[in-house]
């Protein structure tokens, strides 16, 4: 099963910028309830799509792309399109919301 992947400050560019299909990010904490809560949806949505590359960043460990990224609350999506910020929605959301954000309905 295909499981999201863990992005570093290192892999960002590579891992997220260069990629060929749309890539949607997960800025999340260790310490963060809702990140947790919104873990398995993010799984799930790894599992099921080949359309779209799921990345999981911990905000706590890579601080500077946090920063760069104006993330200031977790969890928040981020989808990249072409490398570049397309979509962004900050909080716990359903799956169906999520697959909304990504343009591709469930």
């Amino acid at each position: 099963m295909k499981q999201p992947e863990t992005v570093t400050t290192d892999s960002f560019k590579e891992s997220v910028l260069r990629a060929e299909q749309p890539v949607l990010v997960d800025f999340w904490a260790d310490w963060c309830g809702p990140c947790r809560k919104m873990a398995p949806v993010i799984d799930e949505i790894a599992a099921e799509n080949d359309t779209v590359k799921v990345c999981k960043i911990n905000v706590d460990e890579n601080p500077q792309l946090a920063g760069l990224y104006h993330i200031s609350s977790v969890p928040t999506l981020m989808l990249f399109r072409s490398g570049k910020p397309a979509a962004m929605t900050t909080g716990l959301h359903s799956k169906e919301s999520v697959m909304k954000l990504i343009g591709m309905q469930s």
